[in-house]
């Protein structure tokens, strides 16, 4: 369609004498039985996708298993704070806020200080996790106000700061959950659901991406439904063998990692899609497609630590 449109703007196009001004070609406007435009699906780069969200999984569940006592929590913690340079980096190339420097400098040192906060203490605790959350905002004012240059669009960096903070601290939650009673289990469990949920939400668009939940991202809502059922009964499956679960916890653990997994994963594309039909310009095309399922565990993880809590937690300590 935008090429017949483009034929048809070059044929109204008027010879002009030279000094004369241009003429503007008449643009139809976009009528009722005018379909937008569909997003083709790619099958290799869905692939590929689904690739990376399953290497994140294994390296994350890997690592929490190295997970120890004290200083041997540091293992893993250099594994999240690698998923956490990731996260910082392509969600600040893919969001393109101004002062990006800023954003992602912040962006990193509160990912070390939140780790550093989750594994230091004798106890575990959330609030180390968000007075991290609160100096990494502080750092990010204090690096808009430093900035020599305008301070323009000061508010939207600063909207960029707070999800790139945000999405650090969520994965500290990881380090916090290993600490606690069946914590470990619940992250091999729920991390599980959650990049199976990935994988195979990427792999049912390769095959049927319908219905389309819009149609300039080419998602399906099939591969969404299909990944969290999946994904839960991922859960169920490796509830029934570890101590302190059975399948019908490891079930809402494996659902509630998977459902918020595919749903971040998912708005990443609407939020990309949002951006093109703003004319925006294109970011880094590795970062636009590393974004979706990083923030995908960047939500599983916080989801994963409230359920793990809720559930779990309190029926082992009073058994």
């Amino acid at each position: 369609w935008d090429a017949e449109r483009r034929e048809r703007a070059s044929a109204r196009r008027v010879r002009r004498l030279p000094g004369e001004p241009p003429v503007e070609p008449e643009v139809e406007p976009a009528g009722p039985d005018r379909a937008p435009a569909v997003a083709p699906v790619r099958r290799l780069l869905s692939l590929t996708i689904a690739g990376f969200a399953g290497l994140v999984g294994i390296g994350l569940i890997f690592g929490a298993q190295t997970a120890g006592v004290g200083a041997a929590r540091a293992p893993f913690a250099v594994v999240v704070l690698g998923v956490q340079a990731l996260f910082v980096i392509s969600w600040t190339v893919a969001i393109r806020p101004p002062a990006p420097r800023v954003v992602a400098a912040v962006g990193l040192f509160t990912a070390v200080l939140a780790d550093l906060a989750a594994v230091v203490p004798a106890k575990a605790s959330m609030a180390g996790l968000g007075y991290s959350a609160v100096a990494g905002l502080i750092a990010g004012v204090i690096g808009q106000l430093a900035r020599k240059t305008s301070r323009v669009r000061a508010t939207e960096s600063l909207s960029a700061t707070l999800v790139v903070v945000v999405g650090v601290v969520a994965f500290a939650t990881l380090i916090v959950l290993t600490r606690v009673s069946a914590g470990t289990q619940a992250i091999v469990v729920g991390l599980t659901s959650t990049a199976l949920s990935l994988v195979v939400a990427r792999i049912v668009d390769v095959i049927a991406p319908f219905p389309r939940l819009a149609p300039q991202v080419p998602r399906g809502a099939s591969g969404i439904v299909i990944g969290a059922m999946l994904g839960s009964a991922a859960g169920a499956f490796l509830g029934s063998w570890f101590q302190g679960l059975d399948p019908a916890k490891g079930a809402v653990v494996g659902f509630v990692a998977a459902l918020a997994a595919v749903l971040a994963d998912l708005s990443a594309g609407y939020s990309e899609a949002g951006r093109q039909l703003a004319g925006e310009p294109g970011s880094l095309w590795v970062a636009r497609h590393m974004q979706g399922p990083l923030g995908g565990f960047a939500l599983a993880a916080p989801a994963l630590y409230v359920v793990s809590v809720l559930f779990l937690v309190p029926k082992v300590a009073g058994g």
